[in-house]
C-alpha cells in the first residue's frame, strides 16, 4: 500500500504595521506601565522602530511565496488587529488577532518571541508548517524534502561568530543570550534520568545561532515541548517588550531540542542575510540582486533602528524588492507606490 500523501504545509507569519496611532499609543502606554526592573530588562535593539517598522516586506515576501512555493496551504497572518491596506481577501488567507491565541491578562505584547511561542495554537493549523517573519523572503523552488523529512525537519546556522561562554550578557543580543539558555536547560536535562525523551548519543553541542531562515516546525512537537520545558515558555510569555534574559523559543530552543533528540537534521543553505542599517552604500542589496533566484532563502532585516520612515536605505529596500519581484501575488489588490527614480537604481 502506498503511503498517504502529507497534507499541503501551511505558513505563518508575524506581522504589525508600526505606524499606526492606535498602535503607537497602546506601545507607549506599555512602556510607561513597567516596573523599572522590566524597563530595564529590555533587550538591545527590543523596543526600536526598525523592530515594528512595516516597510512592504510582507508583501513581497507572499509574492515570493507564490513564485517559488505554489503549492503551499493555508497563510495565516497573526496581527495585533491589523490588516495591510493592500491585502485582497482569500480563502486561502486568514487573519490571525493576537486575542485568539494569546490570553487576555498577557496582552498586549510587543514581543515577536513572545507572540510566535503561541502560534502552534492557531486552530486547522497543519502538522506541518513554515514560520515565518515578513523580512524573511523564499528565494528559489521550493522542494518539500529539502526541508523536512519523515522523522523531522532541517535547520541551518547562521554565519555569526560562535557565542562564547554560558553567562547572560545584558548587552548581548536576544539570540546569543537565547542560545546560553537552551544549553542551559539541555544541560540540566541531560542529567535528570526522568528526561521523557534521552538525548541522542551523537548530539553536537553548538554555541552559534540560527539563521534568520523560513522555520520548518512541527505542531505536535511544540505542543509536547509546552509540557517538557513549560518553565521556558512561561517565562517567554511573561514579556512586554523582548528581553535579554528570557528565552527565544521558535528562534533557538525548538530547534537545539529537536537536534539534540534527532528530530532535526544541519543542512546548508544558499542563503543571504542583509542588514538595512549596515553602512555599505546599498552593497549588500545589490549582491543580494545578483545572486536573486540561486538562493534558497533570504533575510533583509531591518537594523535602521529609530531612522525615519522616508531614510534613504528604506527606500532602497522597497525598490530593489520590486525588482526582484515585481509581479502582484492573488493576495493583493493595491499596487505598491515606489518612487521611479529609485527604481532605476537598480536597473
Amino acid at each position: 500500500m502506498q503511503p498517504l500523501p502529507f497534507p499541503p504545509i501551511d505558513i505563518v507569519y508575524l506581522w504589525v504595521d508600526g505606524q499606526d496611532a492606535l498602535w503607537r499609543a497602546k506601545r507607549r502606554q506599555a512602556l510607561q506601565n513597567l516596573s523599572d526592573p522590566c524597563s530595564m530588562a529590555i533587550a538591545p535593539f527590543g523596543n526600536v522602530e526598525g523592530r515594528f517598522r512595516d516597510n512592504d516586506e510582507l508583501r513581497y515576501s507572499l509574492r515570493a511565496l507564490e513564485r517559488f512555493f505554489p503549492a503551499h496551504g493555508q497563510v495565516y497572518i497573526v496581527t495585533d488587529g491589523q490588516t495591510p491596506a493592500w491585502l485582497q481577501p482569500s480563502e486561502r488567507v486568514t487573519l490571525v488577532d493576537h486575542r485568539e491565541l494569546i490570553p487576555a491578562h498577557a496582552l498586549p505584547t510587543f514581543d515577536s518571541g513572545n507572540i510566535e511561542s503561541y502560534i502552534h495554537r492557531i486552530p486547522g493549523l497543519s502538522e506541518r508548517y513554515f514560520y515565518c517573519n515578513d523580512d524573511v523572503f523564499f528565494g528559489a523552488p521550493v522542494n518539500v524534502d529539502d526541508w523536512f523529512w519523515p522523522g523531522g525537519f532541517y535547520v541551518t546556522w547562521s554565519d555569526e561568530p560562535e557565542v562564547l561562554g554560558q553567562t547572560l550578557l545584558a548587552d548581548a543580543s536576544s539570540l546569543e543570550n537565547g542560545c546560553r539558555l537552551s544549553h542551559q536547560w539541555l544541560d540540566r536535562k541531560a542529567a535528570a534520568p526522568s528526561l521523557h525523551r534521552p538525548m541522542a548519543p551523537r548530539y553536537d553541542k553548538v554555541s552559534r545561532t540560527f539563521a534568520h531562515a523560513p522555520r520548518p516546525m512541527l505542531r505536535s512537537l511544540m505542543f509536547e515541548l509546552e509540557q517538557e520545558a513549560p518553565e521556558l515558555f512561561e517565562g517567554v510569555r511573561a514579556t512586554v517588550f523582548r528581553r535579554w534574559d528570557k528565552p527565544t523559543i521558535v528562534s533557538d530552543f525548538v530547534l537545539r531540542w529537536a537536534l539534540a533528540h534527532d528530530m532535526a537534521r544541519v543542512k546548508d543553505y544558499r542563503h543571504s542575510y542583509v542588514s538595512t542599517g549596515a553602512d555599505d552604500d546599498g552593497g549588500e542589496l545589490e549582491r543580494l540582486a545578483s545572486e536573486f533566484g540561486a538562493l534558497d532563502f533570504f533575510c533583509i532585516n531591518d537594523t535602521t533602528d529609530d531612522a525615519r520612515a522616508e531614510d534613504p536605505r528604506l527606500k532602497k529596500v522597497q525598490a530593489m524588492l520590486q525588482c526582484m519581484l515585481p509581479l502582484p501575488c492573488r493576495f493583493e489588490r493595491i499596487a505598491p507606490r515606489l518612487v521611479p527614480e529609485l527604481l532605476m537604481q537598480c536597473a
